[in-house]
């Protein structure tokens, strides 16, 4: 199997012209250790995460909620329950505990009384900031020894690999 350089890969990150990057030739095999190694990264970092999160008293399903909560706080519980690919009564759980330990708070949708939607609390923002401070320490663990160049052409091409998923599932 052919292989790029990181000096090519480099090359390629920095946006060379004359960079040619040669398409691999894989075979099922190969693809399939390349869904194994995504698959094992994700599992270990959010492993890693979670122990980063238990002193604070959170588990994975709850400040993975708050995760979530962050990028649009307000959700009506059914668009939670999707996004978070958890049924809806095992979402309402979460989300009384959560509410018992004062970290989110429900409401009534205006539109819709039988709706509700899910707000951060001021105790769910300030929660944020350590968790953002948390995962600037582990990125620094997972990303060390690897140039900043490689970092971000590995976002891109995550990026572009989520919206064929995405253009696929459509």
């Amino acid at each position: 199997m052919e292989k790029l350089a990181n000096a090519d890969v480099l090359e390629i990150a920095a946006g060379n012209p004359e960079a040619r990057p040669r398409e691999p030739k894989w075979g099922a095999d190969d693809d399939f250790k390349i869904g194994v190694l995504i698959h094992d990264v994700a599992r270990m970092r959010r492993t890693s995460f979670d122990q980063m999160m238990k002193p604070l008293g959170l588990t994975r399903s709850q400040w993975w909620v708050i995760a979530n909560l962050s990028r649009q706080d307000g959700m009506v519980q059914t668009e939670l329950a999707d996004l978070l690919e958890i049924g809806k009564v095992t979402l309402g759980g979460l989300l009384d505990r959560l509410e018992a330990g004062d970290w989110i708070q429900r409401k009534s949708d205006a539109a819709d009384r039988r709706a509700k939607r899910v707000f951060m609390t001021a105790n769910a923002q300030r929660l944020l900031s350590e968790m953002r401070a948390h995962e600037e320490e582990l990125n620094r663990i997972v990303f060390r020894n690897i140039p900043v160049e490689a970092r971000g052409l590995f976002r891109d091409v995550l990026r572009r690999m989520r919206d064929n998923l995405l253009d696929g599932a459509q």
